[in-house]
């Protein structure tokens, strides 16, 4: 399963997600971020590589679908509500985005 983790500046949430799943079995992560000065600025190729785009906030869906409506069309969008208060690789991070991932799609990190 290709997955794209979204947030703001690709730095600390979305960065964490990609880490967390390196040499997963079944999963390949890409992440990037939805701002102008992001790490890895999204782009519709990301989107047309991707099987299931998760987001860290609404927002981000929300520009995503604004940006690229079609890049989007038949894509599962994920919204893992993970707020902006974490830094990369932060144990609590980890933990959030472990049990988001087996809420959302039964994929164990």
């Amino acid at each position: 399963m290709k997955l794209l983790f979204i947030c703001s500046q690709n730095r600390w949430r979305s960065l964490t997600a990609e880490r967390l799943l390196d040499n997963h079995p079944t999963c390949q992560a890409r992440s990037a971020g939805t701002e102008p000065g992001a790490r890895v600025r999204v782009t519709a190729g990301h989107l047309g590589w991707a099987e299931v785009v998760l987001v860290m906030e609404r927002r981000h869906a929300d520009i995503l679908r604004q940006k690229f409506p079609e890049e989007l069309a038949g894509k599962r969008v994920i919204n893992l509500r993970i707020p902006d208060k974490f830094q990369f690789m932060s144990h609590l991070l980890i933990e959030l985005l472990r049990e988001r991932l087996r809420e959302q799609l039964a994929v164990d990190v």
